[in-house]
């Protein structure tokens, strides 16, 4: 099939939607206003999407990337839009989604900005899953989202597999010893870490070699079927920990701890939960490596916090210990929690999927007078903020863009209870 089009607007997924035929298509990399011509497409959850396309009549409103492998990697979607239409298309997203006018906070940089990327070691390429792929790799030189370490870094792998001719992945098929390479970075300290991940095998005593510039070198071992960019620690050089520093309150970073992706925009959003909290007794839920809890803690608060992942725990005890704040973490699942009304403010971050049903009664039946709701899904906090206004009143939501050049958006609500015999309005 070969069609031309024009495209009318972007979806919430960033893709451009155009009419074709008596359907409509996304178009990937695409501006409203683009003509494109359609040569091929593939159907995916009910959608049809372009693979095989060209602009023939770029928008008015298209910028040129500044990635040379945009249009090929996955990664930045929306990197032909300037940052203000991005910033626009990601208010319009929420206000459609929420129901409600959402301002969003422009990142304070839009590149070099993320402080971690996962890089693809594979026959295939070494660099980034190639767009509409888990099979495919591009091949890059460098990524102008983390910075010029990425290049060093890239520069290094390649030497290490020039010279000692080590086994690549083959995606698809588990086999091949190099896997991935992981590349940390404290954006305020200036620390780096890179972690080779690798299958099961030897690695070469001189690898640290390659790679002395680094402050903390890991090697770690997937021992699973899974295509996944992180495994056991099998050995580390240099320092165990890197660390990050967010308005004064600095942080341990392991290989195997989350981390807000964007340390320059994550200050912004910790100002604005701290700004939330009301009262001294505050409950961290889903605490991760307490990045929220311990600021707020550095701020007065007494915390406690829950987080289901024992290894996070540990770093949150760590990073408490670091700061020296009154911050407490115990291993804990969402649907356990038990008594709520003894904390005058519960932050909760859940995972994509949202809170769990029996912490949503929870709230609603014993849960504090403020509560802070952060979001990295806009559908599932929908879906929450359904159930927990049958006892709670939104006072204020607020999107941060955590992701330039991309479509997501992370979301801070705050929350505060209705009084007994409010009458709530529909």
């Amino acid at each position: 099939m070969t069609a031309r089009t024009r495209i009318e607007r972007l979806d919430e997924d960033g893709l451009g939607v155009a009419p074709l035929g008596k359907r409509q298509t996304r178009v990937p990399f695409t501006a409203p206003g683009d003509v494109v011509v359609v040569n091929k497409t593939r159907r995916k959850k009910r959608k049809l999407i372009a693979t095989e396309f060209e602009v023939l009549e770029p928008s008015k409103m298209r910028i040129e990337p500044k990635c040379p492998y945009f249009g090929r990697c996955g990664g930045c979607l929306l990197q032909h839009l300037p940052y203000e239409e991005q910033i626009r298309f990601k208010e319009a997203k929420l206000n459609s989604i929420l129901g409600m006018n959402v301002e969003v906070v422009p990142s304070p940089k839009i590149f070099r900005h993320r402080n971690r990327i996962d890089i693809v070691i594979s026959t295939k390429g070494i660099g980034f899953r190639r767009y509409g792929t888990w099979w495919d790799v591009v091949d890059i030189e460098e990524c102008p989202v983390f910075g010029p370490s990425s290049q060093k870094v890239l520069r290094s792998v390649r030497e290490f597999i020039a010279e000692e001719k080590p086994t690549l992945y083959e995606i698809g098929k588990n086999t091949g010893f190099l896997r991935y390479v992981v590349i940390r970075e404290g954006k305020f300290t200036g620390d780096l870490m890179v972690n080779l991940v690798t299958s099961q095998g030897d690695l070469p005593e001189d690898f640290p070699e390659y790679f002395e510039y680094a402050d903390s070198i890991y090697w770690s071992v997937n021992r699973t079927q899974s295509d996944v960019s992180y495994g056991d620690v099998e050995r580390f050089w240099g320092k165990e920990y890197i660390t990050e520093e967010l308005d004064g309150v600095r942080y341990l970073i392991h290989p195997n701890s989350f981390f807000q992706t964007n340390s320059y925009q994550a200050v912004n959003l910790l100002k604005e939960v701290a700004a939330l909290v009301d009262g001294e007794r505050v409950f961290d839920l889903y605490s991760g490596v307490g990045t929220f809890g311990i600021y707020v803690a550095k701020g007065g608060a007494s915390v406690e916090g829950i987080e289901v992942n024992p290894f996070a725990v540990e770093m949150a005890r760590k990073n408490a210990e670091f700061n020296g704040v009154e911050a407490k973490f115990e291993v804990g699942e969402d649907r356990d929690v038990k008594d709520l009304s003894k904390y005058d403010t519960v932050i909760v971050d859940p995972p994509r999927g949202g809170l769990h049903p029996r912490l949503r009664r929870r709230l609603l039946r014993d849960g504090p007078e403020n509560l802070i709701y952060v979001s990295c899904n806009p559908k599932t906090l929908t879906n929450d903020l359904k159930e927990l206004k049958e006892g709670y009143h939104v006072e204020n939501v607020r999107g941060f863009d955590m992701f330039p050049h991309t479509p997501h958006v992370e979301v801070v609500v705050g929350l505060r209870r209705l009084k007994k015999g409010t009458i709530k309005l529909i």
